[in-house]
């Protein structure tokens, strides 16, 4: 890689890093508090993909599950600790448990029962994102009471003023 990307990117995370820990005093320990899934938990799921497709030659599709696993749970754990949103990312470690399914079936010998649990993780983790994402959304703390209060009022005129289509022709 050119030096203008490495430096892009440790200018990106430094830029990160001050806005997670704004307030913060800074000094090295904060690193390892909020960059650990980055440091330790990512590069491992990394190495075990690395060692899949470059050391086995594509013989050890074993690797996938457990490095999947690794990357998307560090992601998860990385988003969370920067933004303190645990309540919200906790269906990422289902996810991330289908998401290793699934690379393994992918470069794997395709065995088409290993899709059931990941369907059911997927489908599971999908859910529950959608119901913390849309709960969060709809809270009053987000919206506000008098806008959804307004809102229901303007679709409630909305629904007593509107035209009936006239069904006895039918």
């Amino acid at each position: 890689m050119d030096k203008r990307v490495w430096m892009g990117v440790l200018l990106i995370i430094a830029g990160i890093f001050l806005y997670a820990t704004r307030g913060n005093a800074m000094d090295p320990g904060n690193v390892f508090v909020y960059f650990w899934p980055s440091i330790f938990v990512i590069p491992m799921g990394i190495l075990l993909h690395w060692m899949y497709f470059y050391m086995t030659g594509r013989r050890g599709s074993g690797m996938l599950i457990p490095g999947g696993i690794l990357i998307v749970s560090g992601i998860v754990c990385q988003i969370s600790m920067l933004f303190d949103v645990w309540e919200y990312t906790w269906p990422g470690f289902p996810l991330a448990v289908a998401f290793g399914l699934l690379e393994f079936y992918w470069f794997g010998g395709r065995n088409r029962w290993i899709l059931i649990p990941v369907f059911i993780l997927g489908s599971m983790a999908i859910i529950f994102f959608a119901i913390f994402t849309l709960g969060a959304i709809f809270s009053f703390g987000f919206v506000g009471q008098t806008t959804v209060a307004i809102t229901l009022v303007a679709a409630g005129i909305a629904f007593l003023f509107s035209k009936r289509e006239d069904r006895s022709e039918v």
